[in-house]
């Protein structure tokens, strides 16, 4: 069964998500002669004229209710279509898991995109926050849309990052012209302390950051709060402290954790809430397929359970 890829463009009515998927159909790099289904899960003012797409052809399906988004239906929709791939339009008042836990398997997200408008989005924040983050959270690019130059930028900036530290941020104003945000955001710990403490929450930033760039941490120090994993993909004298990490929806979580050396690393027990102290250094480990950080345990101590027990990468 070939592998569809899927192009997710999010956000919430008048964003200018219609015109975005209009202006990348009709890319002559883009529309190169594919079959293409294009799934509207919401009808907004600007209409689709697919006479101006160039190459493959479009079929159009309209998803009127959430309910709709099954596996057998959108099987069924892609193959009626031929589609060699499929670009959805999604509502903005769904949740993203209602579309990615029920996607056919062969289907695989290849692009995620939110448009916002700019001179709404903080009101949608204020009001609507589990929404935007829904959205925001596991998009690879924002694109604020009629960002004139009364826009406070910072501020778009700012909330995009209370949701996600990953994604790309761009600024289109009404006349056309882009920018992109070149913002570095400082993380929430300091890498430079004698101990790094790790926050709860931020421990899949942490993880994400110290897998890739195990050099920043080498010789450090660092403590954080962790389940203990039992793993024989690990030495002996060894144990994985780790946490369940989602990425994007419910059905991507999975438990990620780093090679810890510790004389006690056999007493303790899976799931077990730990507090670990320990200095970083870099080793060649088999469960890293190569070189990566590797935690030499200074004390490791009983705690209780983080109040968020799955953690993001943002």
């Amino acid at each position: 069964m070939k592998t569809i890829p899927v192009y997710l463009f999010t956000g919430f009515l008048e964003s200018g998500k219609t015109t975005f998927i209009q202006e990348t159909l009709e890319d002559p790099r883009f529309s190169a002669d594919e079959k293409t289904l294009l799934l509207l899960c919401e009808e907004g003012e600007v209409e689709f004229d697919l006479s101006k797409v160039p190459g493959g052809t479009v079929t159009v399906e309209t998803i009127e209710s959430k309910d709709e988004l099954t596996q057998e239906y959108l099987r069924n929709l892609a193959a009626k279509s031929h589609a060699d791939r499929v670009l959805v339009e999604y509502n903005g008042m769904w949740m993203l898991s209602d579309l990615l836990s029920n996607m056919p398997k062969n289907w695989q997200l290849y692009q995620n995109i939110m448009l916002a408008d700019a001179t709404t989005f903080p009101q949608y924040s204020l009001n609507m926050r589990s929404l935007v983050i829904d959205k925001a959270g596991p998009a690879e690019m924002i694109i604020f849309n009629r960002c004139a130059d009364d826009v406070d930028r910072m501020e778009l900036h700012r909330l995009v990052r209370e949701a996600s530290r990953r994604a790309e941020i761009s600024y289109k104003a009404p006349d056309g012209t882009v920018d992109y945000d070149e913002l570095e955001d400082p993380l929430p710990f300091d890498k430079e302390a004698e101990l790094i403490k790790i926050a709860d929450d931020d421990f899949g930033l942490w993880y994400t950051d110290i897998t890739d760039n195990p050099q920043d941490y080498t010789g450090k120090r660092v403590q954080f709060k962790a389940q203990a994993c039992q793993t024989p993909r690990v030495p002996k004298g060894c144990f994985a402290p780790g946490r369940f990490l989602m990425t994007c929806c419910v059905e991507d979580i999975t438990f990620v954790g780093l090679v810890c050396k510790s004389e006690t690393a056999a007493s303790w027990h899976n799931r077990e809430w730990i507090t670990v102290t320990a200095r970083v250094k870099q080793e060649y480990q088999a469960i890293y397929n190569g070189k990566g950080p590797v935690l030499v345990a200074e004390s490791i101590t009983p705690s209780e359970k983080a109040k968020n027990e799955v953690v993001t990468p943002y």
